[in-house]
């Protein structure tokens, strides 16, 4: 680093003139010369009088330069240019947390309920972290961008969620994402776990192959109408994002979406969609189950024996000798003013390795309105619903935040042929209350009715909150 001292100049103080000088002139006048002319006399006196005088005037400044110099000096000011900071890379630190509590009641035909060889039980009523995420999120160069997030309270603690890079401008406008990310297919398992206005997705999101490693070219339109993607991946991926298996374990998903009504100051807003999904799955097993839309757990021991842990699933195929699985997907949403609503249809197509084909539907539709007349936000550079912004925070905005109200039909059917996983509908009524856009309490009823194979059918009903912040 160079650095320069200010351009500050001491001034030194000057020669004394010798009284010599004087005397030298006066060495000049001669008697003759003064005899030849009084006038020269005369001139003479006058400019050793101005000599005099120049003399004094030079002692006088020499005087006040030693004065100073004897004070203190002022601190001489060094001027250090700065070194510019690299642009490249960026980072920055993100993460949310999501506190739930949930109480259960069950019927008698519910708790005797056979899955997968074993009675559902009692479950119980807790309280556990359903997610609690930190990532680092940031650009490695001008168009490289990545993401490394991790889940404390998923099976792992940690477990890897979005963790890859991203190159910018690849076949045109497109971007392409390499690692461990979400797979494109189905609006409801795009959509971002912060902004859901559920506590979980609906039952339909079994089928989807949410987080696989591989890579995904994903794009939008100019004008964010229209999005696309394709992806190809490694399935299915472990909790740290990783896949093994020589036959087969390989995947690939495709999406469209595009708004047929687009107005301006939500005067409305009509979206549709497809996906599709082939799945060659690794040493050809496959498995498909759900809980009812709830989830709460313990881990790390301390539950008494014969006393379920975890919140069972409801319905499971068991594991599926299975050549290749086809997944398709159709969705619709609209939004108008403070309404919107929301739905897909999901059909899983399975090839068995020995037995007959399978067709496994599921479905959902839900809705919301704000009673304080907000409007919910669509992303369109990604085709789902995006985050919610009250009109007026709670806090020194002096609001009371934002509040909704919404419901949801889901159903989940696993029997089919030879597979008997039961099938299971879910009615969830929500209310929802946003402090400020990062910070939201959820409530949540569920009622599960249950139709299983072996004992028929029966219900459960769960109560459940939330509390999530995230930044």
């Amino acid at each position: 680093m160079d650095c320069h001292p200010s351009a500050s100049h001491w001034l030194r103080p000057p020669v004394r003139l010798c009284a010599v000088v004087a005397l030298l002139a006066l060495g000049c006048l001669t008697p003759t010369a003064h005899a030849q002319s009084p006038e020269l006399f005369a001139d003479v006196q006058d400019q050793l009088t101005q000599m005099q005088q120049q003399i004094d005037a030079l002692q006088a400044e020499a005087a006040l330069q030693a004065a100073a110099a004897s004070s203190p000096r002022p601190p001489e000011i060094i001027y250090c240019p700065s070194t510019p900071k690299p642009k490249f890379p960026t980072v920055r630190l993100t993460g949310f947390l999501q506190a739930d509590a949930v109480w259960t009641d069950q019927d008698a035909a519910n708790r005797a309920a056979i899955v997968d060889g074993n009675p559902i039980g009692d479950i119980q009523d807790g309280m556990d972290f359903r997610r609690a995420r930190l990532a680092a999120k940031g650009k490695a160069w001008d168009n490289v961008g990545y993401m490394l997030e991790m889940d404390f309270a998923f099976p792992g603690r940690p477990s890897f969620m979005d963790v890859w890079l991203e190159i910018e401008q690849v076949l045109g406008d497109n971007r392409l994402r390499i690692g461990l990310s979400r797979q494109p297919f189905g609006m409801d398992g795009l959509t971002s776990a912060r902004e859901l206005t559920f506590l979980e997705r609906g039952l339909p999101f079994a089928f989807i192959p949410l987080r696989q490693i591989g890579a995904v070219l994903h794009g939008h339109s100019e004008d964010e109408v229209a999005t696309w993607s394709l992806g190809g991946f490694r399935f299915p991926t472990g909790p740290y994002g990783g896949n093994v298996g020589d036959n087969g374990g390989y995947g690939m998903a495709t999406r469209l979406t595009g708004l047929l009504v687009n107005r301006e100051d939500h005067g409305g807003l009509l979206h549709i969609g497809g996906a599709y999904c082939f799945i060659d799955p690794a040493n050809d097993q496959l498995r498909y189950s759900n809980q009812p839309e709830s989830f709460v757990s313990q881990a790390g021991g301390n539950v008494p024996s014969g006393v379920p842990s975890v919140l069972p699933v409801f319905v499971d195929t068991g594991v599926i000798a299975a050549e290749h699985v086809n997944l398709f997907a159709a969705e619709l949403a609209m939004s108008y003013g403070s309404f919107y609503a929301q739905s897909e249809a999901i059909y899983a197509a399975v090839k068995q390795t020995a037995g007959p084909s399978l067709t496994l539907p599921s479905a959902y539709v839900q809705g919301g309105y704000f009673l304080t007349g907000e409007s919910r936000v669509y992303n369109g550079d990604s085709g789902v619903f995006g985050r919610v912004k009250p009109h007026r925070n709670v806090g020194k905005d002096g609001g009371i935040g934002a509040w909704e109200i919404a419901a949801r039909w889901s159903y989940l059917d696993l029997n089919d042929a030879n597979i008997r996983g039961g099938r299971l509908n879910d009615l969830t009524a929500g209310l929802n209350w946003y402090l400020n856009p990062y910070t939201k309490f959820q409530w949540n009823y569920i009622y599960a009715m249950l139709d299983n194979p072996t004992n028929g059918d029966s219900e459960a009903g769960f109560v459940a909150m939330r509390g999530q912040v995230d930044f």
